[in-house]
């Protein structure tokens, strides 16, 4: 955010804004593969409006990406490559993030239940659990 207009969300380097786009398409099959809604896709994005999504759909190049978005691009992908690192079936990858999840933190929800929100902190708590379960450090 910018510190002097806290509505304004900052963008990130030109240099970097390419790479980051890269990953869009990465995402949006991890999406999929995890069965989630259009709603749900927006709102792990970042509560995109139905016309940014689409435009993200069908032309990645064209889209603004931002500090927020670069962020959740990367959390998704990191909460995907720890599943692949834990789990060793493919089904079991991209079914986990449905599946109700007996740890005291999660309380019997999924990590969909928890992330789709939309909040930040929660793709970033998902991440920590999944992180900590293949004995990463946060």
């Amino acid at each position: 955010m910018n510190s002097r207009n806290p509505r304004v969300i900052e963008s990130v380097p030109d240099t970097d804004e390419q790479h980051i786009r890269t990953s869009i398409p990465v995402v949006l099959n991890i999406l999929d593969k995890w069965s989630c809604s259009e709603d749900e896709k927006r709102a792990l994005l970042g509560q995109l409006p139905r016309s940014t999504f689409y435009r993200m759909q069908k032309t990645p190049e064209s889209v603004k990406v931002t500090l927020d978005l670069a962020d959740r691009l990367s959390y998704i992908l990191n909460i995907h490559a720890g599943l692949r690192l834990i789990l060793t079936e493919p089904e079991s990858v991209y079914s986990w993030v449905r599946r109700p999840n007996d740890h005291v933190w999660f309380q019997g929800r999924s990590a969909m239940d928890i992330m789709k929100s939309g909040r930040m902190e929660d793709l970033i708590d998902v991440f920590r659990h999944v992180d900590a379960a293949r004995g990463g450090w946060w």
